[in-house]
């Protein structure tokens, strides 16, 4: 069997497993499994990821800084865009199929026995996620890599990713979402989040709500662990664009550093940079070293965010962007307003059920001079005519598509009618990725051809 067709039987294998939306606060069940397989996690320096938004971008650009500077690199992430190697990454590229089959048939034998041991105990076998975590930090092993940048599933205590101990605790922008598992408040999510934080660690953080600062606050004082606020530890002091990105300036924990090129759109990708930032000070200086220039130039300038305001097409312009809540979404408007020069806007939007839906519909409606309501390939998906009735009810002109490529074909179509449209394409992740493949299928760089 070649590589490819190794990788991929592994991958099926996983998802015979309960799904990623299967949580159940566990970590131990991962540890025993990862005990069996010799605590492969505790053989590289650690920076672990968590937040409500941006956690994503942040793991890319904090890897980048990391390669910079000659360190070798893992990086998990999730959701993939579209294939699944996408998420574990090795030196800035998705993990070679020969690799990651490898690391599953280091993990396989002893997944039977992890089971059994659950169903023992009346609980369920382990779950795609829990794998996929041990796979990762095999394969991290493997490699193997100085440090590995590792995003959390869902919230931070009990998330499989947890069984890795963080030198840097890293905390992205926190606010509502997965009220169901994390919590209903700012404060109970901030909690589960806050596990992440391990003794002695650095601990990095976005500017907080106030309840969310006093919970990390009293996490880190607990465990001796140093912790720094944006805005006051560290701050973007300038962000202005530049074509392709913008140019910025922050002031770190260990330095300042000015004219720095970020080849990402949006003032949240400045502030994503600027935590990237402080987490590398932290890391490989414990905050009193400056990052040299030219390595951070570097890091920076290398930096890329898959399915974050990205370019897919050209005459006319789309955007993809994965904006499943209502805080990413706000944060995609606002960056469509800043960033880019056209008067009018064709939304493409499709997203799962489990999602605040309405709140991402009210903060994207009324960018939109046209709502194509579509549906990405999900058993979870919001029906494209409920997204029809709430962007109608706030005034959007829509149509209703049953899919990413139809509703995408339609949105082409309208916007080079003429110069001054574009489109962007988000709600999902998972809608997302199916527009990049479609985007890649049809070459829409070459241009609308009707």
């Amino acid at each position: 069997m070649n590589d490819r067709r190794r990788a991929d039987a592994a991958y099926e294998t996983l998802l015979a497993r309960a799904g990623e939306r299967w949580v159940q606060p566990r970590k131990e069940r991962t540890a025993r499994l990862l005990e069996y397989l010799g605590d492969p996690q505790r053989n590289y320096r650690v920076v672990h990821v968590t937040g409500t938004n941006g956690k994503t971008s942040t793991s890319r650009i904090i890897e980048s800084l990391v390669r910079a500077h000659g360190l070798r690199t893992g990086l998990f992430t999730s959701p993939h865009l579209e294939r699944f190697t996408e998420r574990i990454m090795v030196d800035g590229e998705p993990i070679a199929d020969a690799a990651v089959a490898d690391a599953w048939d280091e993990v396989a034998p002893f997944v039977e026995l992890v089971d059994a041991e659950l169903t023992g105990a009346g609980e369920e076998p382990l779950t795609f996620f829990e794998l996929l975590t041990a796979v990762a930090f095999v394969a991290f092993s493997d490699a193997p890599v100085d440090v590995a940048v590792i995003e959390v599933g869902m919230g931070g205590s009990w998330d499989s990713t947890n069984t890795a101990d963080g030198d840097v605790a890293v905390f992205a922008p926190i606010d509502l979402d997965h009220a169901d598992r994390l919590g209903g408040t700012i404060a109970e999510i901030a909690e589960v989040k806050s596990g992440i934080i391990k003794p002695g660690a650095a601990v990095v953080s976005a500017e907080q709500h106030a309840a969310a600062e006093r919970v990390l606050r009293a996490a880190a004082a607990a465990n001796d662990a140093t912790i720094a606020f944006e805005g006051e530890g560290f701050a973007l002091t300038e962000d202005r664009m530049a074509v392709g990105g913008q140019l910025i300036a922050v002031r770190g924990l260990a330095g300042q550093y000015s004219d720095l090129y970020l080849p990402l759109y949006g003032a949240h990708q400045a502030h994503n940079a600027a935590l990237a930032i402080a987490a590398v000070e932290s890391l490989l200086g414990a905050a009193t070293q400056p990052l040299a220039a030219d390595v951070l130039t570097e890091g920076l300038g290398e930096a890329t965010s898959p399915g974050r305001l990205q370019l897919i097409g050209i005459a006319p312009t789309v955007i993809v962007d994965g904006a499943h809540n209502p805080h990413g979404a706000r944060a995609l408007a606002q960056a469509l307003r800043d960033a880019f020069d056209f008067d009018e806007w064709g939304v493409v939007l499709g997203a799962l059920a489990d999602k605040d839906v309405s709140g991402v519909v009210a903060e994207l409606a009324p960018l939109a001079a046209h709502v194509f309501a579509t549906a990405p390939q999900s058993d979870r998906a919001t029906d494209p005519d409920a997204i029809a009735d709430l962007a109608e009810a706030l005034g959007a002109q829509v149509s209703v598509h049953p899919d990413v490529a139809d509703a995408s074909s339609a949105a082409r179509e309208w916007a080079a009618a003429s110069e001054r449209r574009a489109v962007i394409i988000a709600g999902s992740v998972v809608l997302a990725g199916e527009a990049m493949t479609v985007a890649s299928e049809e070459d829409w760089k070459s241009g609308w051809n009707a």
